[in-house]
């Protein structure tokens, strides 16, 4: 692949993104993109793109929808030929790819695990062990359905202990604000701002019982990467660069190019202050190491953690879920 990044960084200085910004008069490469959920903070950096115009002088027409959840976002990049890429929770694009689902990551947005548990404030739930003869809401058939037993283990206990109840993925967050659970399941950057508002909570992390793995990345099919490769690998470096622009002072200008791009959503500037502040801790940090990059040692882990609680069936090379190498990053 370095022949490869050598020739993207060539393009991008015919498209002006690393030289003075003007854009050449050129046929725009179209992507489109289908994202994990309905909009929040987590997909800041593809409409500041967009509303900045990065994608146009990276010479790219992008088109974004939104998702109705991560499987569902993976299967559909993976069968369908509409979409050239994807962002979902990797967990979910690496156990369809061990199923058989021809799909490949290509960059990482948020690198730690960020699945927990909210609990209110000031009731002394500190650990698992603390959830005994509590009620914890979940859903059933998501992403972290699979992880609570092996973190309810951590603590000594197991389902029988708590009273597990299922919910719709769109109802955790009031059950649990209504006070009618003790705690909530999920993932913590989009509910826990909402959250806070009604009811005083902290959060006990799944990564610190073991259960660490990769958050959110985009993926795309492994035919879209041999029709469209260079292109994806433009589109990835602008996505990589736009966060860490995000996270260097700028999040006021991800929430307003958000608020513009989405104005049916009727987004809550505060809220997605707080979620990109909150998702910011998921992140690598970016003075010291580029955001997007591949790296062996997270997949490792990631691997590792799947197949911990049963959720990978075929032994399979760690580098087969991701591409490696595959953008230069950008200055």
């Amino acid at each position: 692949m370095k022949g490869f990044t050598k020739k993207l960084a060539a393009t991008f200085c015919a498209v002006g993104l690393l030289s003075s910004g003007s854009v050449v008069a050129q046929a725009l490469d179209r992507i489109s993109m289908r994202l994990d959920w309905t909009p929040w903070a987590v997909h800041a950096p593809y409409h500041l793109a967009q509303e900045k115009g990065w994608f146009k002088e990276a010479g790219l027409d992008v088109y974004i929808e939104d998702g109705n959840g991560s499987v569902t976002t993976v299967q559909i990049v993976g069968s369908r030929a509409q979409f050239d890429v994807g962002q979902a929770a990797l967990a979910s694009m690496v156990i369809a790819r061990n199923k058989g689902l021809p799909v490949k990551a290509v960059a990482l947005c948020a690198v730690a695990n960020d699945i927990g548990v909210i609990v209110p404030r000031g009731e002394g739930i500190k650990s698992p062990a603390d959830l005994k003869g509590k009620r914890v809401v979940y859903t059933a058939g998501s992403l972290e359905a699979p992880f609570i037993d092996p973190f309810l283990a951590a603590g000594n206990i197991k389902r029988s202990d708590i009273d597990l109840l299922s919910v719709d993925a769109t109802s955790k967050a009031s059950t649990y604000m209504v006070g009618r659970a003790d705690a909530v399941v999920t993932t913590v950057p989009a509910l826990y701002p909402s959250i806070m508002q009604e009811r005083e909570s902290e959060i006990i992390p799944f990564a610190d019982y073991g259960l660490n793995m990769l958050s959110f990345g985009i993926f795309t099919s492994e035919a879209k990467l041999e029709e469209k490769g260079e292109a994806i690998a433009r589109f990835a470096a602008v996505v990589a660069k736009t966060w860490e622009y995000i996270y260097s002072g700028n999040q006021q200008e991800a929430v307003e190019a958000m608020i513009a791009q989405r104005p049916q959503a009727r987004l809550s500037p505060e809220l997605l202050h707080e979620q990109l502040d909150i998702l910011q801790q998921f992140f690598v940090d970016s003075e010291q190491e580029r955001v997007g990059l591949n790296k062996a040692s997270d997949w490792e882990q990631t691997i590792k953690t799947l197949s911990s609680v049963g959720l990978l069936e075929n032994d399979m090379p760690v580098d087969s879920y991701y591409v490696a190498d595959f953008f230069e990053p950008l200055n």
